[in-house]
C-alpha cells in the first residue's frame, strides 16, 4: 500500500524509484555561459473529483541561464490548476535554484526564513523554513506559492510511487529521442521521466483542498541552448476502465546540427509491456488543426495506432521559453477527449477513451492544419 507524505523517506523512496531512473533524469546544466534553459513536468490527475468529471494540476517549472547576470536569467513556477485555471511565479534569484545532476531532483526558493544553501530539505523543515518555492523528486513533490497581484495560492505535498519509467516495466528504460540523445545532437533534448506513477498526498488550490490517493501521476523534461519553433502534444494516463495505460504522444519542428526536422513519436506503456514507435522504428503521421482536433497514427513492423484527440474547451495559455525569455507561446487544456485504438498482427489489442487527456500546440505559425511531411 502506498505509504501516506506524512511518512516519506527520500532515501527509501529513492532507491525503490532506481530502476525506473530513465536517462537524462538529472540536472544538464555544466556551467556554461552559453543560452540555456531546463524545465520539469510534473502533473497530477484527480479522475473522481467534481462529479467524477474530474481535475488535472499540472506543474511547470523552468530555469534559464543559470550562470546569472544574464538577460533572462531566473527561474519560474508555472501550474494549469483546477478548471484549466492558471498560476504563474517567478524566481529571478538563480543562486537559490538547486538541481542535482545524476537523478531527478530540484528545486527553487523564492523566499526562504534564515541562511540556508539551496538544497533538498526534509518536508517538515521546508514547510518551517521556506514560505514560497518548491522541491521535486522522481518520489516526492512539494511546495507552495502565492501571487499578491492576484491573490491565488497553491500549497501541494504529495508522495509519488513510479509504475513505468520509458520502457517496459521490467526493462531498461529508454531515452525518449534514443541512443543519439547523449550527443546533444537534438536541441532541445525531450525525457519522459515517468510515463505512469501513483500519487498520495493533498493540493490546495486556491482554498479548496483535494486529498487524493493513488491519483495518476505523470513526469518529463526538456533542456538545451536552442528553442523549439513549433510543437504539438497529447498525454493521458486517466482512462476509462483502463488503469494500467499510459500514452504520450508529441511531434515538433527541432534543430538537428543546425538545420530544423519535423518529426513525431507515440509512446504507449499497458499491462507491463512499451509500445514505442519513433522515426527510426516507425512511420508516424499526423494531422493537428490550429486547436480542437489531433490525429496521428503510426505503424511499425508489428503494431499500428491511432490517435484523435478533441476538446470544445478554449484552452489556456502558458509560457515556455523562447530565445527572448519566457512568453506565451502554447495553449494547453487538461480536459480534452481522446480516442486510441492499438492493433497487433492479430487484431485489436486495445481500445481505450478518457476525458481527462491533456492536449496541447505551441510554437508558430499555427494558421492551418499541420500535416506531417509525408502526407
Amino acid at each position: 500500500m502506498t505509504r501516506s507524505p506524512q511518512n516519506h523517506s527520500l532515501q527509501a523512496d529513492l532507491q525503490q524509484a532506481a530502476s525506473l531512473q530513465t536517462p537524462h533524469s538529472g540536472y544538464h546544466w555544466a556551467g556554461s555561459g552559453r543560452r540555456f534553459f531546463e524545465g520539469w513536468y510534473y502533473r497530477v490527475t484527480l479522475p473522481d473529483y467534481e462529479q467524477k468529471n474530474g481535475q488535472t494540476f499540472a506543474f511547470m517549472y523552468s530555469i534559464e541561464d543559470p550562470i546569472g547576470g544574464q538577460a533572462y536569467s531566473g527561474g519560474a513556477a508555472q501550474i494549469l490548476g483546477a478548471n484549466d485555471e492558471y498560476l504563474c511565479r517567478t524566481f529571478p534569484d538563480v543562486r537559490q535554484f538547486w538541481g542535482w545532476k545524476n537523478a531527478l531532483g530540484l528545486g527553487h526558493w523564492r523566499k526562504s526564513i534564515g541562511q540556508r544553501s539551496p538544497r533538498y530539505l526534509e518536508p517538515e523543515e521546508f514547510d518551517r523554513s521556506i514560505s514560497e518555492g518548491y522541491q521535486a523528486t522522481a518520489t516526492w513533490h512539494q511546495g507552495k506559492l502565492a501571487d499578491p497581484g492576484t491573490g491565488q495560492t497553491a500549497r501541494w505535498q504529495y508522495q509519488i510511487q513510479p509504475v513505468y519509467g520509458w520502457g517496459d516495466r521490467a526493462g531498461v528504460q529508454h531515452s525518449t529521442a534514443g541512443l543519439l540523445s547523449q550527443l546533444q545532437i537534438f536541441e532541445p533534448g525531450w525525457q519522459i521521466l515517468m510515463a505512469h506513477g501513483l500519487a498520495t498526498g493533498w493540493i490546495e488550490w486556491n482554498g479548496q483542498r483535494y486529498d487524493f490517493c493513488d491519483a495518476p501521476a505523470y513526469g518529463e523534461k526538456n533542456w538545451g541552448g536552442a528553442f523549439p519553433q513549433k510543437w504539438f502534444w497529447l498525454n493521458c494516463n486517466a482512462f476509462v476502465d483502463q488503469p494500467d495505460l499510459a500514452l504520450t504522444a508529441g511531434g515538433g519542428r527541432r534543430g538537428v546540427l543546425g538545420w530544423m526536422e519535423s518529426v513525431a513519436m507515440i509512446g504507449i506503456h499497458y499491462e507491463g509491456k512499451f509500445y514505442e514507435f519513433v522515426p527510426w522504428n516507425a512511420k508516424v503521421n499526423w494531422q493537428i488543426h490550429p486547436w480542437g482536433y489531433w490525429q496521428m497514427q503510426a505503424q511499425n513492423a508489428d503494431y499500428t495506432v491511432e490517435l484523435v484527440g478533441t476538446t470544445h474547451h478554449p484552452g489556456t495559455l502558458l509560457r515556455a521559453p523562447t530565445p527572448e525569455g519566457l512568453a506565451f507561446c502554447c495553449r494547453d487544456t487538461m480536459q480534452g477527449d481522446l480516442t486510441l485504438t492499438l492493433r497487433g498482427k492479430q487484431g485489436v489489442i486495445l481500445q481505450a477513451q478518457s476525458h481527462l487527456c491533456g492536449l496541447e500546440v505551441g510554437g508558430s505559425p499555427w494558421d492551418e492544419v499541420w500535416r506531417s511531411p509525408s502526407q
